[in-house]
């Protein structure tokens, strides 16, 4: 095949290009695509994460990470059926007649699909997606921070939404985050949002946060806190006994709800 850039094959960079579309792929869709073996994606997907160009998962692969975000729609696909099963299990959380955070991603904003039908719900958000969830019911007293709105994905961030933010003392904070590593740091990409969400951890009584198993694999820059700020994580299935560990030592409550990503069995 002919090479291209960093000496990868054609449909290696094919497989790139892919990537940065849909921000992740399997093995069974990629093996359709090209007309080739699984063992023959398996074998590309491991040259491109030897040469740190994508991240491997179970059963297919997903865009590196580092100092940049995926884009908003490849997050909304990325795990997109065990998001669903973990907004749920995080809903079930919440009780009637309480308050709370939702802080920016995609997996929170699953959990305000979870939690449209409630009643007595206070919410505070600096996620417009989350605030369109939930306004239309008038049994949810909806509460947006103030500041300013990143076009890529409507998020509310910056000063004004700290300051709101520390004017309420929640019952949960339900989070989420970009990325964990192996010692329990949470982490994410944009410094204004690193604020916001500290400042949500600091004012919840209980912190929830829903994270689907990729998180496990990914980096980012920066530090929001660690594990020893959850209470709670509800993720679809721990990446492995080692995860399981770090999180008893944090003192966090694992809570697994299916959707695991297909096994790759090569």
């Amino acid at each position: 095949m002919d090479g291209g850039a960093h000496g990868f094959s054609r449909r290696q960079v094919d497989i790139l290009a892919l990537l940065r579309q849909a921000g992740r792929v399997s093995v069974e869709e990629l093996a359709g695509q090209f007309e080739v073996s699984p063992q023959t994606i398996r074998r590309d997907l491991n040259e491109l994460a030897e040469a740190r160009a994508i991240t491997r998962v179970h059963g297919g692969a997903m865009v590196a990470s580092g100092v940049a975000n995926l884009a908003y729609d490849a997050r909304k696909l990325v795990a997109h059926a065990p998001k669903r099963l973990i907004g749920e299990a995080a809903a079930r959380l919440i009780p009637d007649n309480s308050s709370l955070f939702l802080n920016l991603g995609t997996t929170t904003e699953e959990v305000a699909h979870a939690l449209a039908g409630r009643s007595g719900l206070l919410v505070v958000t600096n996620n417009l997606h989350v605030a369109n969830e939930l306004y239309r019911n008038r049994a949810i007293e909806v509460v947006i921070t103030g500041g300013s709105i990143r076009p890529n994905d409507g998020g509310v961030v910056g000063a004004s939404s700290v300051e709101l933010i520390r004017r309420f003392r929640v019952d949960t904070a339900v989070i989420g985050v970009s990325a964990i590593d192996d010692v329990g740091a949470l982490l994410d990409f944009d410094i204004r949002e690193v604020h916001v969400s500290r400042a949500i951890i600091e004012q919840a009584r209980r912190v929830v946060l829903v994270t689907d198993s990729s998180k496990f694999a990914r980096t980012a820059p920066a530090v929001i806190g660690t594990l020893d700020d959850v209470d709670v994580l509800v993720t679809d299935q721990l990446p492995s006994p080692a995860v399981a560990d770090l999180c008893a030592r944090h003192g966090v409550q694992v809570i697994e709800a299916g959707g695991a990503y297909e096994t790759d069995s090569g």
